[in-house]
């Protein structure tokens, strides 16, 4: 098992600080999150422990202000997240962790490139399904989808607290989708000691209480834009440390340079 009073009160710290991210703009704080992780354990650890963090996040932020959710939405959304599950599934997918923070990252910058991305809607029945199969698929393969899930809802129309709402219930499904698929559908071990879970659990939920107060206090002037510039300044972090790791070890620079 791994075990280091550091490694676990930083993960601890990590799971609040970026729960509170979450809290506030709805998303990020599962890219930092598994950016950490990532960074720190095996794949199938970090899969999974970040998995249980973000249900924990996701699934308290959703129970918060469960009156702003869009219920209407789910069948849709589930009919996506089971195609997405079943494909994966089928083909036993287990990523590399460079090729995690690169999609992490190629993920959230999607949506500046492509014109058409940006004018998704997630209240839309036929987007909804798109919706719900690639951020389930993209949960599956790069673990932190938020970004993704933020482009069906950037022209939405729907308010700040509409919109955390409904991704943190889309999130909670995603990443209980993700422990069934790592802990029961592919058989992965994992080296985590038991007790880590409720300490990162506390964490979310402490961490999701503070940030949806700070959510309260906030407005609808200027969210999505600083919301935007949060996630994107994230995700070229992901992919300049994805295109590190890719790189040949001769390329690496070491001590000497």
């Amino acid at each position: 098992m791994l075990f280091s009073p550091l490694l676990w009160a930083l993960i601890a710290a990590s799971a609040f600080a970026t729960s509170v991210l979450s809290g506030i703009v709805g998303m990020a704080g599962g890219m930092v999150l598994m950016f950490i992780l990532i960074s720190l354990l095996p794949v199938s650890s970090a899969m999974i422990l970040h998995a249980a963090t973000q249900l924990t996040a996701n699934g308290s932020r959703a129970f918060m202000l469960r009156v702003h959710i869009l219920w209407g939405l789910l069948p849709l959304y589930l009919l996506g997240s089971a195609t997405a599950i079943s494909i994966a599934t089928y083909l036993v997918l287990v990523p590399d962790p460079a090729w995690v923070l690169l999609l992490i990252g190629l993920f959230a910058w999607s949506g500046q490139w492509s014109k058409s991305l940006q004018g998704l809607n997630i209240t839309k029945p036929l987007t909804t399904v798109v919706c719900g199969f690639l951020v389930t698929f993209a949960q599956l393969i790069a673990g932190a989808a938020g970004p993704l899930l933020d482009l069906f809802y950037l022209n939405s129309g729907l308010g700040r607290q509409s919109v955390v709402a409904n991704k943190a219930l889309t999130q909670t499904i995603g990443h209980t989708l993700r422990i069934v698929y790592y802990g029961l559908l592919i058989h992965v071990q994992s080296e985590l000691a038991w007790w880590i879970f409720p300490l990162v659990i506390v964490a979310a939920i402490a961490g999701t209480r503070t940030g949806v107060g700070i959510l309260a206090r906030w407005h609808d002037v200027g969210f999505q834009d600083i919301s935007r510039k949060i996630i994107l300044t994230i995700a070229t972090i992901c992919i300049i440390r994805g295109t590190y790791l890719l790189l040949p070890e001769g390329l690496v620079p070491g001590p000497n340079w």
